[in-house]
Parts: structure tokens; C-alpha cells; sequence
């Protein structure tokens, strides 16, 4: 498996427990795989190919260093991102260029796409964030009101916490209230975060979109984006409502368990791709036998 060629470079744990952006995932009724040259749909591409046959058609997955760039392949074919684009990462992406080789060779008979979620993140940073317009409307998109929330005691520290960085690292006031009604902030504080946000390259950016609507917080996903707050911190103060019911009603089976993975899943996708690491060799990275 190519996690053992690998080695501690990847985690089939750390691989599995990110999830997808739903922009990744096109609506099965919109998306039409064909194998000729007239396709009127999405570009005919290996991701596209798979979400909509749901079954693993490659034997080998690698990683490859070409030009300046790492790529994945699958049976020595680029992996492409739902727009067509060959899914290029820089030299120093080499964590989440591992994870997202590991998410496909995780993949057995029947893909599993909330099993992809490296592949996703990384597909909106190179499909979309690139350009400055969707960036823009991405920014004004996280500024909307908040709703409030019911507080556990280990919850409402963790994103206390956060809140009270934000204060002070920008110097912004911040609007807190537990009322029914939404929570807008005040206009000089969503100025000086969009200049904030204005600086980010485009795997911030994807990190804080994915980050602030797993959360639903922008102050959470910033305080993550910018490493004030860890994967499991910030899945904490995420997880408010949830703890809350927790804390007064008990656990849930099936449900409770569910969120508790799938909030870390999300931000730890945002956290990983964020990650710089120069740590495999510059030629044929890797190659992984079919696991099928």
C-alpha cells in the first residue's frame, strides 16, 4: 500500500478523517460520464469518472514530481480536478499531496466520496481560489450573520478563547449575544478582516471556507487558519450545540458519534492543507500496488 512506501510522511488516519467540500461532488442528476469527445457536462476526468461509476477502475496510485510541482497519479495519469485542471501541488505540499494519494489508494471496490476529503480541498483551492472574483465573493459569503448558539462549559472555553484572540490580534470589536436573533458584526470589524483575508493565498482561503462553514464560525476557522487554535480545539468550540446536548441529555448512538468524527474530518482537511513540508525525494515518489 502506498502508506507503507510512504511511511510517516502519511497517516491512513489523518487520510480518513478529513470530508469533502460539496463543492467537489457535482449532483449525480448533472453529471453524465461519456467516454467520446461531445461530452456537454463536466470535463471527462478521473474524479468526474468515479463519483459518478462509484467503483475504483485504477490499479496503481503514485506521486510524481513534474516541473515544479507534485502531482498524483492513477495508473501514471495525472489526477485532474472536476474542472479539468491537473490537480498540482507546490514542492513544499508534500502532506497533503500524500494524504490525498492515500485517500484513493484507500479506496477498495465501491469509491466512497466522503472518504476523499484532501481530494476536495485541494481541488477548490486550484479550481477556484486562484481567481481573485471568487475569492472576493467567498470573503463577503463568511461575514454573514451568525446564529447563535447553545454553550457547554468545555465548548465556550475553546471558543471563547478564540473570540478573545481575535480581540486582541486585530483589534476588532466582536458581537456575542445568545438570543434567538442572528449576530452581525460591526462594519469596521468585517473591513479590517477582509483585509485580513485579502492576504491569504489560495490554500488559505480554501481552508478558511471549508474551516468557517464546518464551524460556523469565522472566528474559529481564522483561529485555526492562523494556528492559534488546533485541529481538536477548534473542533471543541465547533462543537457547542452538540456538547450542550450532551452535557444535559446524554450521548446519542449514531448521531453524537457521527458529528464528533465528522467536525474533525472537515477541519482537519483545512489544517492539512495548509501544511509546508519538503520531505520526499524530487523524482518518482511513489507507487502503490492495486489494493484490488
Amino acid at each position: 500500500m502506498l502508506t507503507e512506501h510512504l511511511g510517516r510522511h502519511v497517516s491512513s488516519r489523518l487520510a480518513c478523517r478529513t470530508s469533502t467540500h460539496p463543492a467537489f461532488f457535482l449532483k449525480r442528476s448533472a453529471v453524465r460520464w461519456q467516454s467520446n469527445g461531445t461530452n456537454d457536462g463536466p470535463p471527462v476526468t478521473d474524479t468526474n469518472r468515479a463519483e459518478v461509476t462509484q467503483k475504483r477502475f485504477w490499479k496503481n496510485v503514485g506521486i510524481e514530481h513534474r516541473g515544479d510541482s507534485l502531482v498524483v497519479t492513477l495508473d501514471n495519469r495525472a489526477l485532474k480536478t472536476p474542472s479539468g485542471n491537473t490537480l498540482q501541488l507546490p514542492l513544499h505540499k508534500t502532506l497533503p499531496a500524500s494524504l490525498i494519494a492515500a485517500e484513493w489508494d484507500h479506496q477498495e471496490i465501491l469509491l466512497k466520496p466522503h472518504a476523499l476529503p484532501m481530494t476536495s480541498i485541494v481541488s477548490r483551492a486550484v479550481d477556484a481560489m486562484a481567481d481573485e472574483a471568487t475569492r472576493a465573493e467567498v470573503r463577503a459569503a463568511l461575514f454573514l450573520p451568525q446564529q447563535p448558539r447553545a454553550f457547554g462549559k468545555v465548548a465556550k472555553r475553546a471558543l471563547d478563547s478564540s473570540i478573545d484572540w481575535a480581540r486582541k490580534s486585530f483589534d476588532v470589536d466582536i458581537n456575542v449575544s445568545n438570543s434567538i436573533l442572528s449576530v452581525r458584526q460591526p462594519q469596521e470589524t468585517q473591513e479590517k478582516l477582509a483585509k485580513v483575508m485579502e492576504s491569504f493565498d489560495s490554500w488559505e482561503m480554501a481552508a478558511m471556507e471549508r474551516a468557517t462553514y464546518a464551524s460556523k464560525s469565522l472566528f474559529i476557522a481564522l483561529a485555526l487558519v492562523k494556528k492559534h487554535l488546533t485541529v481538536e480545539q477548534a473542533s471543541l468550540a465547533a462543537s457547542v450545540e452538540v456538547n450542550s446536548q450532551i452535557e444535559r441529555w446524554g450521548e446519542v448512538e449514531d448521531t453524537h458519534d457521527v458529528d464528533y468524527h465528522d467536525i474533525r474530518r472537515q477541519l482537519g482537511s483545512a489544517a492539512c492543507i495548509l501544511s509546508t513540508v519538503y520531505s520526499l525525494p524530487a523524482n518518482v515518489i511513489s507507487c502503490s500496488p492495486s489494493l484490488v
